[in-house]
């Protein structure tokens, strides 16, 4: 590098917030079309254990694998997001040749941290089996604690590819080719009737997935660096156009922009917390339930929610896509450009979420019964969590703008006061309710996870949902999926075939009217 190494030209983030929001609409699109996928799959898998299996047995794996997921969350020390913050910046600041230092820097110190909470899950699985009432927790935590390490080395580099724009790996390894394996193998263990093998069966994925995402990573990292390096020629003209003024701020910047071990992990150990939280709260919950009111009890909880996790599969698409644009436009301070991705972000989380939310609220009993008769005690918890989530995708992805501001330490309080929020109501009407107080538990702690952040951006960018894209997505989601199997439901009586028809007629005229309205859900600036 020459003598102002961080003297680049950032008009591509700036001042073209084209290129920028097609390359957000494309790695949505991947990422739309794979949560599709995995949802299909996820679900599928849930109600092949529920049928297949009793519901102690389908509870206590649920319950197990939470304990897994909330553990991976500790173990992985926010270096994904870390890694989607710093290599976005580097992008920026032209300094893509620091990639693989950064990637040393941070999966080293996770993959240690995941060996020890693994060891550690080893110990705790005794004293955790006794808790949940049965002995046969305790292999089942063992199990999974193997493979725990290869879970955080996934996610830290799928979210490194992420960070360069390629959303292909996500969805190949982590949303199609990870949970077919899952349902694959926990069919072939249903069909031999060894339960004791369902950890096994839900977790030995990870392996293959690990080592395919890190060769993946290896592949876009050697293929970036050379072709986003700066031609000698061009370094110097920048070097000569900088001018001895420039001296002082680009000492400055370079400061600023050396990514360190401490400058690293400041950002991501809070985030790490706030990880921990979050999935506290989309995990504890099926924790909670199974002490406070028995293993069938979490597996009835588990079945109303899964309808909640298909659709973060589809918030996650359009999540994952706008990361790494959203860092990118705040390190540019490109406040406009930020509004309008939030807004038009918000729009394809109503368009994409709604109509599963929808569909769910007015066919409840239906969509219960597909997890078996036994499991008809979770309507109430389905209605409960479908009301709550749609509220919470209008809100948008204020918590994500709120990271990718490196205000970590708010983003740690909010998930932390959503993790207490749902703590305290679950332990005020779990035990007299069950499914039903946990899912009233998880819309307190989204509507607190939500609300926070907008209000603490308003110094720094103003975010509302209340535009022509969320008004225009909102509209077609209540016609299509509202009004529509309501009127079929009245006049048919109900049923799996109705649910099915309204489903097909309704995502016709869903995408007919998204694409007709396919200007009204660009952002504007």
């Amino acid at each position: 590098m020459g003598a102002h190494p961080l003297v680049v030209r950032v008009t591509p983030t700036g001042t073209r917030p084209g290129n920028g929001l097609r390359r957000v609409l494309r790695g949505g699109v991947v990422n739309m079309a794979g949560a599709v996928v995995s949802a299909a799959l996820n679900l599928a898998l849930i109600v092949a254990i529920t049928r297949a299996f009793s519901q102690e047995t389908a509870g206590l794996l649920f319950s197990a694998t939470s304990v897994f997921l909330i553990m991976a969350a500790v173990a992985n020390a926010g270096a994904p997001d870390g890694l989607v913050y710093f290599i976005a910046r580097m992008r920026v600041f032209g300094r893509p040749e620091a990639v693989p230092v950064l990637l040393r820097l941070a999966l080293g110190p996770a993959v240690l941290a995941s060996c020890v909470v693994a060891a550690a899950l080893v110990v705790l699985a005794g004293p955790l089996a006794e808790a949940l009432g049965s002995e046969e927790a305790t292999a089942y935590l063992w199990m999974l604690a193997l493979f725990l390490p290869f879970a955080v080395l996934t996610d830290s580099a799928l979210a490194a590819t992420r960070a360069h724009h390629d959303m292909s790996a996500t969805v190949l390894v982590d949303k199609v080719g990870r949970p077919l394996a899952q349902l694959g193998l926990v069919g072939m263990i249903a069909l031999s009737g060894s339960a004791g093998l369902l950890a096994l069966a839900w977790a030995g994925p990870y392996l293959p997935a690990a080592v395919l995402a890190w060769f993946w990573l290896g592949r876009i990292v050697r293929r970036a660096a050379p072709d986003e390096l700066p031609p000698p020629e061009a370094e110097a003209r920048d070097d000569r156009e900088a001018g001895e003024e420039c001296d002082a701020r680009d000492a400055r910047d370079a400061r600023d922009e050396r990514v360190t071990p401490a400058v690293f992990w400041a950002f991501a150990l809070p985030r790490a917390l706030g990880g921990v939280a979050q999935m506290g709260v989309q995990r504890g919950g099926v924790v909670m339930v199974a002490l406070l009111n028995g293993l069938s009890g979490a597996a009835v909880f588990t079945a109303a929610t899964r309808i909640m996790v298909v659709g973060q599969f589809g918030t996650q698409a359009v999540l994952n896509a706008a990361q790494p644009r959203f860092a990118e436009l705040l390190a540019s301070r490109d406040h406009n450009a930020v509004r309008a991705l939030y807004q038009a972000g918000t729009a394809w989380l109503v368009c994409l979420n709604w109509p599963l939310y929808l569909s769910a609220l007015v066919f409840a009993p239906e969509v219960m019964r597909l997890f078996g008769d036994e499991y008809a005690a979770g309507v109430a918890a389905l209605v409960i969590v479908c009301v709550g989530q749609m509220t919470a995708q209008v809100l948008g992805m204020g918590d994500l703008v709120l990271t990718m501001t490196g205000r970590t330490g708010l983003n740690l309080l909010n998930n932390v006061m959503s993790l207490l929020a749902n703590v305290v109501v679950c332990v005020l009407l779990v035990p007299a309710y069950g499914a039903a107080g946990a899912g009233v538990a998880l819309v307190a702690s989204a509507m607190v996870r939500k609300l926070l952040p907008l209000w603490q951006l308003r110094s720094l960018v103003v975010l509302h949902p209340f535009s022509r894209p969320v008004l225009a997505a909102t509209c077609s989601a209540l016609v299509w999926f509202g009004a529509l199997p309501t009127t079929m439901d009245a006049v048919t009586g109900g049923g799996v075939p109705v649910l099915v028809a309204a489903v097909l007629v309704g995502a016709l005229g869903h995408l007919g009217t998204v694409w007709w309205l396919r200007e009204h859900l660009e952002p504007r600036r």
